[in-house]
């Protein structure tokens, strides 16, 4: 039995990103600032050792999707101050991506960004890397009341509030497992993964996925990609 071609992006007129790690590149470790942030949070959220906070992070973050959504869930945490804290980062290490910007642009249709981050923290890097002005919208954790990716919840609320076809839709993602209910639901899917010359800070389990049958396409050059699409 032969196995089912890629999705192709012929009909794709919507086109929705994540964030972190897709919409700039893993090397940078932006991302890591955000994780140790987290970490400190929750050493002096539940009062325990950096190495026992570490542990619970990485423990709520694959079973709830974000260590958020395990600290409301196992502790009745409120969010507002978790998200201000861990978000308060220093962007310098972006730079513009002219390249990037015009690979967007030239994409036909809606473009969007969907993320388990806040808006201000979307804000803030698409303005560093010069392409907010490519994105119609940014749905962020608040707009998804605090149920993050890979919920399907989550896409149901992002697809009724901005009027999205997903069967003309594609989704790129650094996640394998955030593109389970895109693909169940119809869009193209691309995970984004680091440069293979690049050491990145990732868990074993976040590196895993890109041979699903859920991938439709793998890429280490996002801008790349977006380019040779046309």
């Amino acid at each position: 039995m032969s196995e089912k071609p890629a999705r192709s992006f012929d009909h794709v007129d919507t086109w929705v990103f994540d964030l972190d790690n897709t919409l700039y590149s893993h090397h940078l470790n932006l991302w890591q600032q955000v994780d140790d942030r987290i970490r400190s949070y929750v050493s002096e959220y539940l009062k325990v050792s950096k190495e026992e906070a570490f542990r619970v992070q990485k423990d709520y973050y694959k079973r709830y999707g974000t260590t958020m959504r395990g600290l409301m869930t196992e502790h009745g945490m409120e969010a507002d101050d978790y998200l201000a804290y861990v978000h308060l980062i220093d962007h310098s290490p972006l730079k513009p991506n002219p390249e990037l910007g015009a690979a967007i642009e030239k994409l036909p249709g809606r473009k969007l960004i969907l993320t388990n981050g806040t808006r201000a923290h979307a804000d803030a890097i698409t303005k560093k890397l010069d392409i907010h002005t490519h994105f119609e919208d940014v749905f962020d954790i608040v707009a998804a009341d605090l149920e993050p990716k890979p919920a399907k919840q989550t896409y149901d609320k992002f697809l009724k509030l901005h009027g999205v076809e997903p069967k003309s839709a594609a989704m790129f993602e650094d996640l394998a497992r955030n593109l389970t209910v895109p693909h169940e639901l119809g869009m193209v899917t691309t995970l984004v993964v680091p440069d293979g010359t690049r050491e990145v800070l990732r868990q074993d389990w976040e590196m895993e996925g890109r041979g699903e049958p859920y991938v439709d396409h793998v890429t280490d050059d996002l801008t790349g990609f977006l380019v040779a699409l046309r």
